[in-house]
């Protein structure tokens, strides 16, 4: 599915409150919704991990430099796919839908959690209905389309960045555990959802992210054209969270 970069053609610019987006068709014919700004990178690099233990998610690359015909010359660049098949439905809601309290939306609230995911807000979630005609079947995904966060040192999300003793920061992002309830030391919006975690749950997404290898986790980080140094270090603090979740008790 990667896009074919040699010619990318802009079809339509999209809105976004943030960054830019642009409906573009790559080399081979396929149409994609390009990002730039900020959270481009990120965002490859948060699917990737969302992705790897289980969780659908958008199709999406990161250019490092693309030409967009008629629009110019951008610096990582997400790709996200609008495949044949696949059409986008309305929004789902956290707080109203038909997975509360299974470990499996429970261990999606940790996840994004950990990934400094600042924004837990119903506008970035997504239905998927998904057409497969050669099986004749189809199914809805229920999605997290787009992940607020950002890997630097901007300030916006610096939680994965300030657990070095670089700062007098905290180095947990776990506060406690009080009668078998998780206490996130998340700062985002709507942390009210991440209320009435077990620890249960919380250790169960951790075991499945506990299987994957340092070299997986920073292949995720190289995915969003992260440099050698920066990735290590994310490799390594994204490790020692997922500790802190195998470990509670």
């Amino acid at each position: 599915m990667k896009p074919t970069l040699s010619k990318v053609t802009f079809i339509e610019e999209k809105e976004s409150a943030g960054s830019a987006k642009f409906r573009v068709r790559d080399g081979a014919g396929r149409e994609w919704l390009v990002k730039v700004g900020g959270e481009a990178q990120a965002e490859v690099a948060a699917s990737r991990i969302v992705w790897a233990v289980g969780y659908y998610t958008d199709i999406s690359y990161l250019a490092p430099s693309v030409e967009i015909e008629g629009k110019g010359t951008f610096q990582n660049a997400r790709f996200e796919a609008r495949p044949k098949g696949v059409k986008r439905l309305d929004e789902w809601l956290w707080d109203d839908n038909a997975f509360n309290g299974t470990r499996e939306l429970q261990g999606l609230k940790v996840l994004l959690a950990l990934l400094d995911n600042w924004n837990l807000k119903n506008e970035n979630n997504k239905i998927l209905f998904v057409r497969d005609d050669e099986a004749r079947s189809s199914e809805l995904r229920y999605i997290v389309s787009d992940f607020d966060t950002k890997f630097d040192k901007s300030g916006v999300s610096p939680g994965l960045w300030h657990t070095t003793n670089r700062t007098a920061a905290k180095t947990r992002f776990i506060d406690n555990v009080k009668g078998n309830i998780v206490d996130f030391g998340y700062s985002g919006k709507h942390k009210d959802r991440l209320a009435g975690i077990t620890a249960d749950h919380a250790k169960w997404i951790g075991a499945l992210l506990a299987r994957l290898s340092d070299q997986q986790l920073r292949d995720a980080f190289r995915a969003g054209n992260y440099g050698t140094d920066e990735v290590q270090f994310l490799e390594k603090t994204v490790r020692a969270r997922i500790d802190e979740l195998v470990t509670l008790k």
